[in-house]
């Protein structure tokens, strides 16, 4: 008999039937992330410790996160292993489908191929438990009891919620304030897998008490979540604090997503002209991206990649390259990245994964150097996408990945403008049926697009003046 690859390719080759959905089996899963520092011709620069203005030393990360992800954070091995117990846990969800978008392609009377990877299939719909697993896993290796994180969303705290359950660890989770308004179910979920979630700012910390005191009303950010939850794991020696993106270490986790591509194409003799995804910290990008892109370094391969950020949170498209707080009160290490400064007050919109000042070191290299490009949408373009995407292809995205489908759409209708035709694959990075209150207000009219005056951005950007080595 033959196996389900088998059987994809006959049907491909002979044509009776299109194939909509390409599968791997679990034997054929990725048994290591891919590590894209090990093939950058420049390195990002390092991290410094935020009262020496020093590069960073792997002992200054041990009040904060297990050995193990120090390590990944700092290694330049081109391929780290997945543990066999983080691969078991993967099969309740991964590998993921790649499918053709044979109905938005007839929407859109498009010339070109669409292909999106579909991660809305994991425990928490989205590509958020790619990371949470193998940080819960290094974290009670290490013996650490209980992990306390951020949450934009709610799709990474849900995703560490239910890898924590999965480990035994305790969960402490702050959840940006406008998300966790915007989200009860969200935070149902999170209780659900057993954790405990606090809308951020807080009163429980310093930074959170500090920020209502100047701002009662204030909505939250990203920023100020990371720094109430950095807070919590430094003061408590069981506690260890975990990152959702940004970090190198996140990063190299969600390449399993862009590796699964890579094997789904070839079993269809087919690869991308474009790759999209959304960009908030860096993981969903560099999850379907970077094993694409270690082919463009090489010189194997070319594509053009686009990272898709709002218009409201434009650090790629408006911001600048500088040394700059990963979170608002100043507690992470400097990083080199691009930032609208640590002090930015996004827009309230409803893509909470996307309100984040700052990019990943990796990918604010990789833009700087010219290998990734940069797209800043509205979100009210981003919505009519994801109608039009949930009617062509019956999956609700995201708010998230609505940025992803818009670009696609542009970049379909450049296509046909021009004449050619492309193959175009992006990362659904998950689904919209707990962010339905955000379509409400879409068909409500309830949502407005954001503009910032020169002045506005500037203001935040200026004060990390001082920060610089």
């Amino acid at each position: 008999m033959h196996n389900p690859i088998d059987q994809t390719k006959l049907r491909h080759q002979n044509n009776s039937m299109p194939v909509k959905k390409i599968f791997l089996n679990e034997t054929e899963m990725p048994r290591h992330w891919y590590n894209i520092l090990a093939d950058m011709p420049n390195k990002p620069l390092p991290p410094l410790h935020p009262g020496t203005k020093q590069p960073l030393a792997p002992q200054d990360l041990d009040p904060i996160f297990p050995s193990a992800l120090i390590s990944q954070e700092m290694s330049i091995d081109r391929f780290i292993e997945i543990p066999d117990q983080v691969r078991t846990i993967y099969k309740i969800w991964r590998p993921t489908p790649l499918i053709r978008a044979y109905g938005l392609e007839k929407t859109l009377d498009s010339t070109s191929k669409i292909y999106y990877k579909y991660e809305g299939g994991s425990t928490s719909g989205s590509h958020k438990p790619n990371t949470a697993v193998p940080q819960a896993y290094y974290n009670k290796m290490q013996g650490v009891k209980r992990i306390v994180t951020e949450t934009g969303a709610g799709q990474w705290g849900t995703a560490l919620s239910f890898a924590c359950a999965k480990f035994g660890l305790g969960c402490e989770v702050y959840m940006v304030r406008i998300s966790y308004d915007q989200k009860p179910y969200r935070k149902i979920m999170m209780n659900t897998f057993g954790a405990q979630v606090y809308p951020s700012p807080s009163d429980r910390t310093q930074a959170g008490r500090n920020i209502l005191q100047a701002d009662p009303k204030s909505t939250g950010s990203l920023g100020l979540a990371i720094s109430e939850a950095i807070e919590v794991a430094a003061a408590n020696e069981d506690t260890k604090y975990s990152l959702g993106s940004v970090l190198n270490h996140v990063l190299l986790h969600q390449t399993i997503i862009g590796q699964e591509c890579l094997q789904q194409l070839e079993y269809i003799g087919d690869y991308p002209d474009i790759i999209i995804a959304p960009l908030g910290g860096g993981s969903n990008f560099a999850g379907i991206a970077f094993p694409f892109l270690r082919k463009q370094i090489n010189g194997e391969q070319p594509v053009r990649c686009i990272a898709v950020e709002p218009a409201s949170c434009p650090k790629l498209t408006q911001g600048i390259f500088a040394y700059d707080f990963g979170d608002q009160a100043g507690y992470t290490p400097l990083l080199p990245m691009f930032t609208l400064g640590h002090n930015f007050k996004p827009a309230s919109i409803h893509a909470g994964g996307l309100r984040y000042h700052g990019a990943s070191v990796i990918c604010s290299q990789l833009l700087k150097d010219g290998f990734i490009e940069a797209s800043a949408l509205q979100q009210l373009e981003c919505f009519e996408a994801g109608v039009t995407f949930a009617r062509s292809e019956g999956i609700i995205p995201a708010p998230e990945a609505t940025h992803a489908v818009a670009q696609v759409i542009r970049e379909v209708k450049k296509a046909k403008e021009e004449g050619v035709a492309k193959t175009i694959l992006f990362n659904l990075c998950g689904h919209g049926f707990v962010d339905m209150q955000a379509y409400a207000d879409y068909f409500e009219g309830k949502l407005q697009n954001h503009y910032f005056t020169a002045e506005e951005l500037g203001a935040n950007i200026t004060e990390i003046a001082e920060l610089q080595p």
